[in-house]
């Protein structure tokens, strides 16, 4: 049988057999043009089948696939069938990719309510962590980055407002790309706030999200390879480090000394959390979901009928409430012309000035505690898995972020490979 066929009819049985409500539910539905898509590729000549060759892609039920539902996970938009492909998704098939279909996620990218448990959803349910159900599969990227986790694909698209790829791909022992907002086109994916939002890639490695992450653009990446380790200029950010837990903290220390006795410079920074993200999030919701809906195929057209369906339907719709949704429709006086919008931007631009500033001789920042700021200043992320497994069995994963995405993959590529050799 021809390769590609081959390996999409096996990324097929794996989703059914893994990825239905019955087991780990992380998908949401199957393309039922999968294998055309595959032996349609399959008849192209070597060189004309893309950079993916291929590759069998999920993709998050945020993000529209011709013929799909894009429903981000909410029963009030189970009836808006995507007649386009996302710009993101159009370019994956331009790149090879064979898109298997779509994932679970945690509702309105976790933005529904307050406390409500990683990979819910009205919708879908909840997602499974592929190494334990007792664990959380974090959010709002549930989906994606169970289905690499459990090996049903290599590679899978999320969206990522704040840490909603990254966190995902730490809580899973896998890798995750965060680009700079604005590297990936938005349009075709329901938002958050598009000052923040990014599409980004979720993938077994490295490398492989790095691949994922150049097919999704409009022009591919540079070559990129992994940068001397005696070369590179790692800054550790200090902030709320004492807030993981202390096997995170030796895990850490334990690579930063690894870096050391290779040869990389190490400094310290302070880079602390920017609450007024939340502030963004709340006033950017409304006119920018109703922006993704006024063009879709969905009934609903705007955030007042969304939480109107809610409030008609309770025990349904909301089992664990709609805080986030009901402030953003009733708390948002003036949008985007209201004056907590604007100080919060005008704070972001005075804190993405200064951040950027205090990497600018960084190839790459470790974050040691929870801090936000490189998604408050829309900055590149990646979490790296070590191959070091922790006591439930997958990768404990290092997050990185800085200012220049380039430096900042090719360092990571450094760090992962680095991580991935045996302990001495």
């Amino acid at each position: 049988m021809p390769i590609i066929l081959q390996e999409t009819k096996a990324a097929l049985l794996r989703a059914k057999r893994l990825g239905r409500k019955a087991a780990l539910n992380c998908v949401a539905e199957l393309d039922p043009t999968a294998i055309q898509q595959a032996t349609a590729l399959e008849n192209l000549p070597g060189d004309q089948r893309g950079i993916l060759e291929g590759m069998p892609v999920l993709v998050k039920d945020n993000i529209d696939v011709q013929g799909l539902h894009t429903t981000a996970g909410s029963l009030a938009l189970a009836d808006n069938i995507a007649t386009t492909d996302a710009p993101v998704v159009a370019n994956l098939r331009r790149n090879g990719a064979v898109i298997l279909g779509k994932t679970n996620m945690t509702e309105f990218a976790n933005y529904t309510t307050e406390g409500m448990p990683g990979g819910y959803s009205s919708r879908g349910g909840r997602v499974l962590h592929a190494a334990d159900p007792s664990l959380s599969p974090s959010g709002s990227s549930s989906g994606s980055a169970v289905a690499v986790a459990a090996g049903i694909v290599r590679a899978a698209v999320g969206t990522d407002t704040s840490f909603s790829v990254i966190a995902c791909a730490q809580d899973n022992g896998i890798c995750g790309l965060k680009p700079p907002v604005g590297a990936l086109r938005s349009e075709g994916i329901i938002p958050i706030a598009r000052t923040l939002d990014s599409a980004g890639a979720m993938a077994v490695d490295l490398q492989d999200a790095l691949t994922l992450y150049s097919a999704m653009r409009d022009a591919p990446l540079p070559v990129l390879e992994a940068a001397p380790l005696r070369e590179l200029r790692i800054a550790v950010n200090t902030a709320n480090q004492a807030m993981v837990s202390q096997e995170q903290r030796t895990f850490v220390d334990e690579a930063i000394g690894s870096l050391r006795s290779r040869g990389a410079a190490v400094g310290e920074l302070v880079q602390e959390y920017a609450p007024q993200q939340r502030t963004i999030m709340q006033w950017e919701l409304k006119p920018h979901l109703e922006d993704y809906l006024r063009t879709s195929s969905a009934k609903r057209k705007t955030l007042a009928e969304i939480v109107a369906f809610y409030e008609a339907h309770p025990r349904r719709m909301m089992k664990y409430g709609i805080t986030l949704l009901s402030r953003a429709l009733r708390e948002t006086p003036g949008e985007l012309s209201a004056a907590p919008y604007r100080e919060a931007l005008a704070i972001r631009a005075v804190r993405q000035k200064e951040t950027i500033r205090q990497l600018a001789s960084y190839d790459a920042v470790i974050m040691t505690g929870p801090t936000n700021i490189m998604h408050f200043c829309g900055l590149p992320s990646v979490c790296i898995p070590s191959g070091q497994k922790n006591g439930y069995g997958f990768s404990r994963c290092l997050i990185l972020y800085g200012a220049d995405e380039y430096r900042l993959y090719r360092a990571a590529l450094a760090i992962e490979a680095l991580l991935a050799q045996p302990c001495r």
